[in-house]
């Protein structure tokens, strides 16, 4: 609903963080978006900072920005009360370099078009699933506002738009309607395969279409014989609408201009698989990227990384050649900021990890 409604953090209203003060001590303390609150830079680290930064929390209240205590049932956006659901599919065995860029391509043509806030395509949602071609498939999930008049149109004309010109069939999986909640809870989403036990990820924020040279590294990495995994996957989830309305600085969330999420994924369960699993996902990714150093570096095409999908990889200066900071790819020039929140609320960095916010000078 982040395309209709904003991102989540957008409806952060407070947070209760136990945080270690210079002499040891932990406390619990509550910091507000109030524009009065002294605390209000530990609320704002947490819109997109949080994550074992600061400290640990305990406690979130969402109000959206607007919304007053006489207003009780209008805290939060209400939920539409039905979904109009879609699946569909691609058979690998009927795709070509030239077809599999034509959907790659005319998916991110689509939201080229159709990423302004308040469009009726601001309610629909979709993620499309380019697969290995050991799956035999690539799939699109999509759902849109079923209280739409013209939802089913708007479905229809998608689907159209996607794959036009591809030149061959698409299999309708699934398309039903559903009540909210339960579209919410059985989305076949972020999940792993049963029995999975070993995982990586990337991600990308985009801000054009892909170009062909994308699509056809695309097409070689997923195709490859070499490499032959079913579980092995790229999300190019929408992304934009009111998420862009918000102004980069206003959150610590700062990709505000994006149309695209791209989520690389990869799960398998033996663990003297590895190298060869991490192998092929770290030549894909930087193959993608190899234009600016093997990462998305904030372009006019691409706009770094998601910090919630976090990956080691671009820290490391054999994947990330682009002489552009990981700080940098996750928080752009917000991470100055952070830092700062850092030294006042973890002068002694009890709170750290490999990719956790470095005290300033650090």
């Amino acid at each position: 609903m982040s395309r209709w409604h904003g991102a989540t953090v957008d409806h952060l209203y407070a947070v209760e963080v136990v945080v270690v003060d210079a002499n040891g001590t932990a406390r619990a303390v509550v910091a507000t978006r109030d524009a009065g609150d002294p605390n209000r830079d530990l609320w704002w680290a947490h819109t997109g900072g949080g994550g074992g930064n600061f400290g640990v929390v305990t406690k979130y209240w969402f109000r959206s920005p607007g919304a007053t205590r006489a207003q009780p049932a209008q805290l939060l956006p209400k939920a539409p009360s039905e979904m109009l659901v879609s699946t569909v599919a691609w058979g690998w065995p009927e795709l070509n370099e030239t077809s599999f860029g034509r959907i790659m391509k005319n998916y991110g043509a689509f939201y080229e078009r159709n990423s302004a806030p308040g469009t009726p395509y601001a309610r629909m949602f979709a993620y499309l699933n380019l697969i290995h071609k050991a799956s035999g498939v690539c799939t699109m999930v999509t759902q849109i506002d079923a209280r739409l008049p013209d939802a089913e149109r708007l479905l229809d004309e998608y689907l159209a738009a996607v794959h036009e010109g591809v030149g061959t069939s698409l299999r309708v999986l699934d398309r039903r309607r559903l009540p909210w909640l339960h579209s919410a809870t059985q989305w076949p989403g972020y999940s792993a395969p049963d029995n999975t036990t070993r995982f990586k990820g990337k991600s990308a924020f985009h801000r054009k279409n892909f170009s062909d040279r994308h699509a056809a590294t695309f097409y070689k990495h997923l195709t490859r014989d070499d490499y032959g995994h079913p579980g092995a996957i790229v999300q190019v989830m929408a992304h934009g609408g009111q998420i862009n309305t918000v102004p980069s600085p206003a959150t610590a969330l700062a990709h505000r201009d994006s149309i695209l999420k791209l989520n690389y994924l990869n799960f398998w369960t033996d663990p003297a698989e590895d190298a060869k699993h991490l192998g092929w996902m770290r030549e894909f990714y930087r193959d993608v990227y190899a234009g600016t150093g093997g990462v998305p570096v904030p372009n006019d095409e691409t706009d770094g990384c998601f910090i919630n999908y976090a990956d080691v990889d671009v820290a490391d200066p054999k994947w990330n050649t682009s002489q552009t900071p990981w700080s940098q790819l996750y928080y752009k020039d917000n991470y100055p900021k952070l830092q700062q929140v850092k030294a006042r609320w973890d002068p002694r960095d009890v709170f750290k990890h490999t990719l956790s916010v470095r005290p300033p000078g650090r």
